[in-house]
């Protein structure tokens, strides 16, 4: 299936679940590079309809998939795994999925330089992607990236739960790690445009719940990242952090904290004044200048050697 700005396909990834996908590529030339995209909890990749198309303009190609737990991965009855169900995932599966995608994105695209790009959750997957120690990515698929963008990642959150509640939750699932609870989210704290507030509410693919082993991995994963597992960075995988000061789901303070104790050789962190939690949705000029800002970033980490002429 495709649309005018990208093609919709149903892939076969890690454990045999199948990802409902979309990619961007540029019309009349050969990508220089391609991203793959990791979005955020609760949510799935039609949200960012408006984000890509600059991208693939540009000669950039982006291949996205709604993760397993989320969207139509999991709630396409017709298409979906039979064994997938919301919320339904692991810190340790959402990792392989990782490394599913770039392995995809690398022989779709034969080989240009690959980027990974993450937003909330997904920001904190694409953060720990290269510091995971069990079990590890390959060596040749970590060296082999480009750069890492993480917006507005879930290190810490911004209002922390309860150290009881979170070690009983801990506890739980190990005996039920697929139940679910309730996970909900202030649709006032997402951005500041009141119509994106209100679609996130009524959209039939965002449920507001986790399962016990989902959210105990998210939570735990953010924080042993600032903790502990930010040492096993690679030095020479240049990153971008994102995000915006005023974010009341994800800790603003965390991020500057993480890129404070990042031993990397390229790092740069850029801070967005006044910004909410999803600043691709920020109105004002906010959307477009994080846009131009991670586009330009890319662009400027493309070896030259890389870049294909036109067709």
């Amino acid at each position: 299936m495709s649309s005018a700005a990208y093609t919709e396909a149903w892939l076969s990834g890690p454990q045999k679940t199948r990802f409902y996908t979309r990619t961007y590529k540029p019309e009349e030339t050969q990508p220089k590079a391609v991203v793959v995209f990791v979005h955020g909890f609760m949510e799935h990749i039609a949200r960012y309809e408006h984000v890509f198309p600059p991208w693939s303009a540009r000669g950039i190609a982006v291949f996205t998939y709604d993760q397993r737990g989320f969207g139509r991965t999991a709630l396409d009855e017709q298409n979906r795994s039979k064994d997938s169900a919301y919320a339904k995932t692991s810190w340790k599966e959402q990792l392989e999925d990782i490394e599913w995608a770039i392995g995809h994105a690398k022989q779709e695209f034969g080989g240009v330089p690959v980027f990974l790009y993450g937003h909330s959750m997904g920001g904190t997957l694409v953060l720990a992607f290269p510091t995971r120690a069990n079990p590890p990515p390959s060596k040749e698929v970590v060296s082999g990236l480009a750069g890492v963008i993480s917006a507005s990642p879930l290190i810490h959150q911004a209002k922390p739960a309860a150290k009881a509640a979170r070690w009983l939750g801990r506890q739980a699932s190990r005996l039920v790690p697929a139940l679910t609870i309730s996970a909900l989210v202030n649709s006032k704290d997402i951005s500041h445009d009141q119509a994106v507030n209100e679609a996130y509410m009524k959209d039939p693919y965002v449920i507001q719940a986790g399962s016990l082993k989902g959210l105990s991995d998210m939570l735990d994963g953010g924080e042993n990242l600032l903790r502990k597992d930010y040492v096993r960075w690679p030095k020479q995988l240049p990153l971008l952090l994102v995000h915006g000061s005023e974010d009341k789901v994800t800790s603003f303070k965390a991020s500057e904290q993480f890129h404070g104790v990042l031993a990397a050789d390229d790092k740069h962190f850029s801070a967005y004044t006044n910004g909410f939690h999803e600043l691709h949705n920020e109105p004002d000029g906010v959307k477009e200048r994080l846009i131009e800002e991670c586009i330009t970033w890319v662009e400027r980490h493309i070896p030259s050697t890389s870049i294909p002429s036109k067709l």
